[in-house]
């Protein structure tokens, strides 16, 4: 199918200069060409934006389609049927709020991968890990100290499985990676929705963070880690690690020794300022609740240190269950300290290039695909906008047309 869209400004996913007087072309699911509407050949179908600001399709880094409690112990104890369709339901969500793609954090897989690519399902292009991987009694561990197990020698949840070793580790990323996972996620130090575990805990050892990067790295994927310390987050890029996920507790050596690595963070302010708005609401248990309250303003502060070394900033979510639907306030959460464009950007070009899809997602570009979306507003003077979903009036992913309602 080839398709024309004109009449809107067009933000290309890196400059703040948007595109003015230019249409775009799409034919099979890419981005053709980008002149004036007269310059562009013939197509199927002329879509007029009716003004809308164009942009790229939104990517969230962080997502959870298996996610579907808060209370993730729950989790493991919910049917894969039952995981699945609710998986369904917040992959269709996110499209419908302009996210063309998501790449998934825990227990994302093939055979969802394959539903959406398929047909079968709905939904964002869609990066998966497998299973997240933990240390024994880690974040991914969500088995309680009351837990009875004569043999303790194995655990593998609904979103993460256990590895202790080197060799154990580099056994388990090498089955992710059979199961076609596109990246390794790994927890190196304590969490928040984990009863178990303090956020100051050291988890993996430095050895088992090498093996895991380096078996990722012989199918050229890479390891997302779980990191809230600036320790945790020193250990991680010393050891190859490419992305840092939430980063709430950064010092600026840690920010500037992401830099000097060239690996990406991925704060998530959206989670923390969900939780804290439906706590009681939720019934979360008091240690979790303790948790999020004490990273408040400090989250802010890592964010601001990343900001000035210079960082890659992505953007994220990790949003769970019926928290789903604050996907888009992660947009306005990072106002405090980041401009507009630069928002915009973490969540198109940077994230691209966090995925390894810089040029072909991200952007507005010849040879792109064609993943756009266009909003009624411009989210560089209010990026708040992307709260209120149906301001977003055209999307478009691979090419074909989700929602056209201008």
């Amino acid at each position: 199918m080839s398709a024309i869209l004109h009449n809107g400004p067009i933000f290309d996913g890196h400059s703040a200069d948007l595109l003015q007087g230019q249409a775009i072309y799409v034919e099979d699911g890419l981005i053709r060409e980008i002149a004036p509407l007269d310059k562009l050949p013939g197509a199927e179908r002329r879509i007029d934006l009716n003004g809308h600001f164009v942009m790229p399709g939104l990517i969230d880094a962080h997502f959870h389609a298996y996610g579907i409690e808060v209370d993730l112990e729950k989790v493991d104890h919910i049917s894969p049927a039952l995981r699945s369709l609710h998986a369904r339901r917040f992959l269709e969500g996110a499209l419908h709020r302009g996210f063309t793609t998501v790449r998934d954090a825990a227990g994302g897989d093939l055979p969802l991968a394959t539903a959406l690519e398929q047909g079968l399902i709905d939904g964002p292009r869609f990066f998966f890990p497998g299973l997240a991987i933990s240390q024994t009694g880690g974040h991914g561990d969500f088995r309680l100290p009351d837990h009875y197990d004569a043999c303790a020698c194995a655990y593998c949840g609904a979103l993460a499985t256990v590895a202790d070793g080197p060799d154990e580790v580099r056994r388990v990323v090498r089955d992710q990676l059979r199961k076609g996972a596109h990246h390794i996620k790994l927890f190196v130090s304590g969490g928040v929705l984990s009863r178990t575990d303090p956020i100051w805990m050291r988890q993996f050892s430095d050895a088992e963070i090498r093996v895991a990067v380096e078996e990722a790295e012989t199918r050229r994927a890479y390891v997302m880690a779980h990191v809230h310390t600036n320790e945790a987050a020193l250990r991680c890029v010393a050891n190859g690690v490419r992305s840092l996920e939430h980063v709430t507790i950064l010092e600026r050596d840690g920010a500037d020794a992401i830099v000097a690595a060239g690996a990406f963070a991925v704060p998530t302010f959206a989670i923390g300022d969900a939780m804290k708005e439906r706590a009681e609401q939720m019934g979360l248990p008091a240690a979790i609740l303790d948790k999020v309250r004490a990273m408040g303003d400090v989250a802010y502060a890592s964010l601001d240190h990343l900001r000035q070394a210079g960082a890659q900033i992505g953007f994220g979510t990790d949003l769970l269950g019926p928290l789903m639907d604050r996907q888009a306030r992660e947009f306005r959460l990072r106002l405090p300290v980041c401009s507009p464009v630069e928002i915009l950007r973490s969540a198109t070009s940077v994230n691209a290039a966090l995925l390894q899809m810089e040029g072909k997602l991200g952007t507005i570009a010849p040879g792109a695909c064609a993943d756009i979306i266009a909003i009624d507003g411009n989210p560089l003077d209010d990026i708040a906008l992307f709260e209120q979903q149906e301001r977003i009036g055209f999307i478009m992913r691979d090419g074909k047309v989700v929602r056209c309602a201008l």
